[in-house]
C-alpha cells in the first residue's frame, strides 16, 4: 500500500515508521506556543487533524483546475525527466506545496501508465521521490486505510505542513523542530528489501524517480546560515530537510528569550536535545522552575542566561551539578527572596554576570572564574572567593560601602581590570590597599567617585586610567599619575578643580579634558602621544612634545593665547575660533618651529592676528577664513597649493613668494595696495575688486585666466610687467579699469594665445591698439564704452581687422545706426552679437537698404514656398554665421525686419525684449529656436515664419489673440508659447492657440479670463 502525499510516495515500511512516532509526536499538542513571542497571546498552531492543513485548495485554484494540473505532472513525470523538469519549472505541482493549508481538501482518483524506474540515483543519500506507476492517488484529507487499521486517515499523512500559515519571524512551530526515527531511514529499504541491484530492468513498485540533487553535507552547509526560525520552515519541506535540519550542530543554542513556553514544552525540548550546550530563558514565565529543568536533564551545558524574574537558592545550589558550564548570565533579576544571603559556588564557571540583580549579599566561591560583573546591582555586600579573577566591574553598585569594596577588591590578588565607577563611598585608603594587593591592575575606572584624589597612591602597571567628575582631582593629583609610567590612556574630563595638567609619561597615547572648568595650563611630553581632546576648557597655555602626534584640534579654545609645540609627524592642525593667538603662533609653524611635516592648517576666525608670516617648506593647505584683522600676509611655501582668505577685509599688503597655488581669489580683499606673486603652476587669478592695489607684481609663467575687474588704479607698466611675465594668458578681463590706456594695450602683443579680451566701462577713444595686439581675439567685450567713435569699428567691417572674432558686445554704447548696419552687413563670421540699450539704434530691417544691406536681394519670398533642396542650396550659398542677437532694451526700434534675403540661416537665439516702443516684427528664419518679445508693449504685428521655433515669449505685449494665433500657426516646431499679462490674450482662449499649434506642449497665461 503506498500513502500519496502532494505527489510524494511512501512504502509500508516508511508508513510504519511513522507509527512508531506516535507516543513522539503526542508531544506536539502541547507546544503550540514553544516559540511563540510572549507579546502575542493570538499566535497558536492548529491540530495536524484539521483537514484545512493538507488540502490543496488552500491555493485559490478551483478543484476542477488542481485535477487537470495533476494529471499534467503526471504525464511529465511519466515522459521524462526533461518533461519533468519543465513541469517543476512551471510551478504547477510544487505550487501545492506552498498552498496546502487553510482550505479542506477534496477526494479524487486518477489513473496513469507505468513506466521504468531511472537507476541512475543515489540511495546514499536521502531525496524525496515522485512516482508515476499508482493506479490510486488520494488527497490528504482522504487516504485510504486497510480495513484492520484503525488509524484515522489524518494520522497517515506524512506531514509537510503542519501549520494554516507561516508563523511570523519570532514565531516557530514546535513540532517542526525534530525530526522522526523514521527520518534515518535508508529510502532504499522501503520496497520489501529489495535493492536495487536484484532484477535490473524488472518492473517495482516505484517505476520512476526524480530527486533532489542535495547531499547531506551540502545541506548541513546550507543550513549553517539559518537561524532557528528559517531551519524549522526548513523542516517542512522534505523528509531529507527535517532531518538535516535537525542535526545537533544547529540546536547547540536554545534561545527561548521573551518566549511563552510551558514547563512541559521546555521539559520535552530538553529530551530532544540533550546535547545543547547554551540556553536563554530570559524573559520567559517561571525561569526558576525552567532552569532547574535545565540544570538538571542537560549535562553539557555551558552557557546559561537567565533574567527578568526571581530565582531561588535552590537554583544556585543545583549549579554545582553543572560540571561544564562556563558562564553564567543573570540580569534584572530577584535573587533568593531578596534579603537572604546568596551563595555562588562553583569549580568550572569562568565568567559571572549579575547586573541589575536584587539581593542582599552575594558570596562567590568559584576558584577558575575569570571575568565578574555585579553593575547596578543593589547588593550591600560581596564575598568573593576567586583567586584567579582578572576582571571585575562593580559600577553603580551604589550599596558597597567603601569597605565592602575594599574587602572583595582586596580579595582577588590577580585582578587586571577594575570597573568602580558611581562607587561614591570608595576612598583614596581604599585605592591605596588595592594598589598593594593589586600589581598587575591595568584598567581602572574610578568615573563619579567624588571622595579620590589619587594622594600617595601608586599604580605603576595602568594602562588606563578613567577619573570622570570626580571632584577631588586636582593638579596635586598628577604626581600620583606620573607613577604610573605605562599609562595609555587618560581621560579627566569634567574635573572642576584640576588647574594644570604636566605629564612625562613615555607610553600616553590619548588624553581627554572636557569642560574642566578651571583647567589652564597642559604640559605633555610622550613620544608616543596620538590624541588629544581639549574642549571647553579655558586654558591659556598648551605645550605639547610627542613624536606620534599627527593630528591637533583646538577649535574654540577663546583663551589660548600660547601654543608651543614638538611634534616631528604632526600634519593636520585646526585652531578655528582661538580667538586669543597672536602673531607668535606662526613661528610655531613655520621652519624651525617643531612641525617640519605640518601639511595642513585652520586658523580661521584667529580675529586677534594681524601679520602673518609663513615660511614652511611642507605645508600644503592655509586657511585664514575670518581673520579680519590681518593687514599683511607673507607666505613662503613652495608647496602650498591652497589658500583661503574669506573674510580678511583689512589686508593691505601680500607676498606669495613662492608657493605652488593653481588658482588664488584676491577679490575679497577690497583694501589690498601692495601684491606681489611667485607663482609656477598658478593658471587662474581673479583680483576683481581691488580697487585700491595701485603695485602688482605677478610672475606666474603659466597663467591662462587673469580677471583685473575694477581695479581702478591699475595702470600701463602694471599691465605690461604682468604681460611679459605671463605669456600664456587667453583670458583678461580689464573691466572698469580706467586708468588702462594705449601703452598697456600695445603690451598686449606679448599674448599671442590671448581670444577674450573685456574693456567694458572704460574710457577708451581709440581700439587700433587691440587690433594691432590681439591678432586672435575671439571674443571683444566693449560695454559702455561711451568715448568711442563712430569710426572706432571701421576697421572691423572694412580693413578686416580681428578676423578669428566671433563674439562682440556693443552694450550700452552711443555708436549711430549706421554703423551698427554696416557692422552687422559686412562682419558676417560674427557668431554672437549683443547690442543691448543702444540708444542710437533705430529699426532693424534687413530687407531694404540701410548700407550695404541694401545690396542684398529685397525679394522676400515665404519659406512655405520653398523646398527643402532650394532651402540647402540657400544655406550653401549663405555666409553670414550670426547665431545669437540681443538687442535687449532698445527703445527706438520700431521695426525689424528679416526676410530670407537677409541669410541668416543660423539665427537660433533673437532676444527684443524691453523695447517698449517696437510696434511691428516681421522674421523668415529657418533655424531660429528661441524668440523672446517680452514687455514689448507696443506691439501689434507679429509675423513668423520660423518652422524651428520652440519658444516664443510674448509677455506684457499689446498684441490681440488673432495675431497671436495667426504668427505661431507657421511655426509647426513650437512647444512653449508665454503670453502672461497680455490685455488682449485672454486665457479662456487657449484652446484655439492649441489647434493653431498643434505641436504646443506649454502655454503660460493670466488667470484673468479676459
Amino acid at each position: 500500500m503506498k500513502i500519496w502525499c502532494f505527489c510524494l510516495c511512501f512504502t509500508r515500511e516508511e508508513e510504519d515508521d511513522r507509527e512508531e512516532l506516535g507516543e513522539e509526536d503526542k508531544g506536539e499538542a502541547m507546544a503550540e506556543n514553544v516559540f511563540r513571542d510572549k507579546d502575542d497571546p493570538v499566535g497558536r498552531i492548529k491540530n495536524e487533524e484539521e483537514p484545512e492543513q493538507l488540502g490543496f485548495a488552500g491555493n485559490g485554484r478551483g478543484l476542477d483546475e488542481q485535477l487537470r494540473l495533476f494529471e499534467d505532472d503526471a504525464v511529465a513525470i511519466r515522459d521524462g525527466a526533461a518533461h519533468w523538469e519543465g513541469a517543476a519549472h512551471a510551478g504547477s505541482l510544487f505550487s501545492w506545496f506552498g498552498s496546502s493549508r487553510g482550505s479542506e481538501g477534496e477526494a479524487s482518483s486518477a489513473s496513469a501508465t507505468g513506466g521504468v524506474e531511472d537507476r541512475g540515483h543515489d540511495y546514499h543519500h536521502k531525496r524525496f521521490k515522485a512516482h508515476s506507476d499508482s493506479h490510486d492517488y488520494h488527497f490528504p484529507t482522504s487516504v485510504a486505510s486497510n480495513a484492520g487499521n484503525s488509524r484515522s486517515s489524518a494520522e497517515r499523512v506524512y506531514h509537510f505542513s503542519q501549520g494554516s500559515s507561516i508563523p511570523p519571524e519570532n514565531q516557530l512551530f514546535y513540532h517542526s523542530l525534530t525530526m522522526t526515527d523514521g527520518g534515518d531511514e535508508n529510502p532504499s529499504e522501503s520496497s520489501d528489501g529489495k535493492d536495487d541491484g536484484d532484477e535490473i530492468g524488472s518492473l517495482k513498485t516505484e517505476d520512476f524517480e526524480v530527486r533532489m540533487d542535495l547531499t547531506d553535507d551540502l545541506l548541513h552547509m546550507v543550513f549553517s546560515f539559518l537561524d532557528h526560525i528559517n531551519l524549522c520552515q526548513a523542516a517542512r519541506v522534505c523528509r531529507q530537510w527535517r532531518g538535516a535540519s535537525a542535526h545537533d550542530d544547529f540546536w547547540r543554542c536554545l534561545n527561548f528569550e521573551n518566549r511563552n513556553i510551558s514547563i512541559e514544552q521546555f521539559e520535552d525540548m530538553c529530551r530532544r536535545y540533550p546535547n545543547a550546550t547554551e540556553v536563554n530563558i530570559s524573559g520567559a514565565p517561571s525561569i526558576h522552575l525552567l532552569v532547574m529543568k535545565a540544570v538538571s536533564s542537560l549535562r553539557n551545558l555551558e552557557v546559561l542566561t537567565l533574567g527578568r524574574g526571581q530565582l531561588g537558592d535552590t537554583f544556585f545550589h543545583a549549579l554545582a551539578d553543572c560540571y561544564l558550564l562556563t558562564r553564567l548570565n543573570v540580569n534584572d533579576a530577584t535573587l533568593g527572596n531578596g534579603i537572604q544571603e546568596i551563595l555562588i559556588n562553583h569549580d568550572g564557571l569562568r565568567h559571572l554576570q549579575l547586573t541589575k540583580c536584587r539581593v542582599m549579599r552575594v558570596s562567590v566561591r568559584c576558584p577558575q572564574l575569570e571575568t565578574m560583573s555585579l553593575k547596578r546591582s543593589n547588593m550591600a555586600q560581596a564575598v568573593l572567593n576567586c583567586p584567579l579573577l582578572n576582571e571585575l566591574d562593580i559600577g553603580a553598585c551604589h550599596k558597597l560601602s567603601d569597605a565592602a569594596v575594599r574587602s572583595a577588591v582586596t580579595s582577588c590578588s590577580q585582578l587586571e581590570s577594575l570597573d568602580m565607577s558611581n562607587c561614591s563611598c570608595v576612598s583614596d585608603e581604599t585605592l591605596r590597599e588595592i594598589a598593594l594587593t593589586c600589581p598587575n591592575l591595568h584598567f581602572l575606572n574610578a568615573s563619579y567617585c567624588p571622595n579620590i584624589s589619587l594622594e600617595s597612591v601608586r599604580l605603576p602597571m595602568l594602562t588606563v586610567l578613567r577619573l570622570h567628575s570626580c571632584e577631588g582631582i586636582t593638579s596635586a593629583s598628577m604626581a600620583a599619575i606620573s607613577h604610573s609610567y605605562m599609562l595609555e590612556v587618560l581621560e579627566l574630563d569634567n574635573c572642576n578643580l584640576l588647574t594644570s595638567v604636566s605629564l612625562d609619561l613615555p607610553h600616553l597615547k590619548c588624553i581627554r579634558l572636557v569642560h574642566c572648568r578651571k583647567f589652564a595650563d597642559l604640559n605633555l611630553r610622550s613620544t608616543t602621544l596620538s590624541t588629544i581632546m581639549v574642549s571647553n576648557c579655558p586654558v591659556h597655555r598648551i605645550n605639547i612634545t610627542s613624536n606620534s602626534l599627527q593630528k591637533l584640534a583646538l577649535q574654540k579654545q577663546e583663551s589660548l593665547t600660547t601654543l608651543t609645540l614638538q611634534c616631528q609627524t604632526l600634519q593636520e592642525v585646526d585652531l578655528t575660533d582661538c580667538e586669543s593667538l597672536t602673531n607668535s603662533i606662526c613661528e610655531v609653524f613655520s621652519d624651525g618651529g617643531g612641525c617640519p611635516m605640518l601639511k595642513s592648517l585652520v586658523l580661521d576666525n584667529c580675529e586677534s592676528l594681524t601679520a602673518v608670516r609663513f615660511c614652511s617648506a611642507s605645508l600644503f593647505s592655509l586657511s585664514l577664513v575670518g581673520c579680519r584683522a590681518i593687514t599683511a600676509l607673507e607666505l613662503t611655501c613652495p608647496y602650498l597649493e591652497q589658500v583661503c582668505l574669506d573674510g580678511c577685509d583689512h589686508l593691505e599688503r601680500a607676498s606669495f613668494c613662492p608657493v605652488g597655488l593653481q588658482s588664488l581669489n584676491l577679490g575679497i580683499c577690497p583694501k589690498l595696495n601692495v601684491l606681489s606673486i611667485e607663482a609656477p603652476h598658478m593658471v587662474l587669478l581673479e583680483l576683481k575688486g581691488c580697487g585700491v592695489l595701485s603695485d602688482a607684481s605677478i610672475n606666474c609663467p603659466l597663467l591662462t585666466s587673469l580677471d583685473a575687474s575694477f581695479c581702478s588704479q591699475l595702470k600701463d607698466d602694471c599691465l605690461s610687467a604682468t604681460s611679459a611675465s605671463c605669456p600664456l594668458i587667453e583670458s583678461l578681463i580689464l573691466m572698469s579699469c580706467p586708468s588702462i590706456g594705449s601703452d598697456g594695450l600695445y603690451s598686449l602683443r606679448c599674448l599671442p594665445h590671448l581670444t577674450v579680451l573685456d574693456l567694458s566701462y572704460t574710457f577708451l577713444l581709440n581700439l587700433q591698439p587691440v587690433f594691432d595686439s590681439c591678432l586672435q581675439l575671439k571674443v571683444l567685450k566693449l560695454q559702455a564704452c561711451k568715448y568711442l567713435a563712430d569710426s572706432s569699428l571701421e576697421p572691423l567691417y572694412k580693413g578686416g581687422a580681428l578676423p578669428s572674432l566671433q563674439e562682440l558686445d556693443l552694450s550700452y554704447g552711443t555708436l549711430c545706426q549706421s554703423a551698427i548696419e554696416e557692422l552687422l552687413a559686412c562682419c558676417t563670421h560674427l557668431t554672437h552679437v549683443s547690442l543691448n540699450g543702444c540708444v542710437n539704434m533705430h529699426d532693424l530691417n534687413w530687407g531694404y537698404g540701410g548700407g550695404q544691406i541694401s545690396e542684398l536681394p529685397s525679394i522676400y519670398t515665404s519659406f512655405s514656398t520653398f523646398s527643402a533642396d532650394n532651402n540647402h542650396e540657400l544655406i550653401e550659398q549663405a555666409n553670414r554665421l550670426l547665431q545669437n542677437l540681443n538687442c535687449v532694451g532698445c527703445l527706438n526700434i520700431r521695426k525689424v525686419f528679416i526676410p530670407p534675403a537677409a541669410r541668416c540661416f543660423h539665427l537660433s537665439s533673437l532676444n527684443l525684449s524691453l523695447s517698449s516702443n517696437l510696434k511691428e516684427v516681421d522674421l523668415a528664419c529657418f533655424n531660429l529656436c528661441f524668440l523672446n518679445l517680452s514687455n514689448c508693449c507696443s506691439l501689434e504685428i507679429l509675423k513668423l515664419e520660423c518652422p524651428r521655433l520652440t519658444s516664443l515669449f510674448l509677455q506684457s505685449c499689446n498684441i490681440d489673440e488673432v495675431a497671436v494665433e495667426a504668427a505661431i500657426s507657421k511655426c509647426s516646431m513650437l512647444e512653449t508659447l508665454d503670453v502672461r499679462f497680455c490685455p488682449k490674450v485672454c486665457s479662456m482662449s487657449m484652446g484655439r492657440l492649441r489647434l493653431a499649434c498643434p505641436s504646443l506642449k506649454r502655454i503660460f497665461s493670466s488667470l484673468s479670463p479676459s
